[in-house]
């Protein structure tokens, strides 16, 4: 059975050979600036629910072993000065592994147009008064508060933007950010 399925895992297709460009000497400095330039373009490339993304949380213990890395998909509710916004009730577990350790990873992957951004960081709880517009805002909400709902931000440490080229040789342009102040840097290969 392994053998059959090895090959027809690499029969399988790789990069499509129109893919778009990305130079990353013309990058913007802000990656936040980037990554809406993408987000537009994957939108009208007509890429189903661009917003999605993988967060992957570390395990606390309860509910998954500590320090087993957990992951599951979510939606990007907005992108600030506070940081990059998804939201969980704090009960569930990633609300449990992010009180107990709040780092987390995000992965954007727009796959008709080979791209993908990863972010690392630290995560923060914003306020409730957000959280409660957050619920409120939901598509089936309903009219009443849940007070275990959480609206939390990603704040970057690092964000990596990947291009996929049909000839393998891939692109990716790296911003480090620190965790407090202005310093950046930038990293292409």
């Amino acid at each position: 059975m392994s053998d059959i399925l090895r090959r027809r895992l690499r029969a399988l297709p790789d990069f499509p050979s129109d893919l778009p460009g990305f130079d990353p000497a013309t990058a913007p400095a802000d990656p936040t600036e980037l990554f809406l330039g993408w987000l537009d373009e994957a939108l009208a490339a007509g890429v189903r629910q661009p917003h999605a993304f993988s967060l992957a949380t570390v395990g606390a213990g309860s509910g998954g072993a500590a320090g087993v890395p957990s992951s599951r998909m979510l939606i990007l509710k907005d992108l600030d000065a506070d940081g990059w916004q998804f939201a969980s009730a704090r009960t569930s577990r990633k609300g449990r592994e992010l009180a107990a350790n709040p780092q987390a990873a995000m992965n954007f992957y727009w796959s008709q147009l080979g791209r993908q951004v990863r972010l690392v960081g630290p995560v923060v709880e914003l306020s409730i008064e957000a959280s409660a517009r957050d619920w409120a805002a939901r598509p089936a909400a309903d009219e009443s508060t849940n007070p275990a709902w959480q609206l939390y931000a990603l704040r970057p440490t690092e964000v990596e933007f990947w291009q996929a080229s049909a000839d393998r040789h891939h692109i990716r342009h790296r911003y480090d950010l620190p965790a407090e102040g202005p310093a950046l840097r930038v990293h292409s290969g």
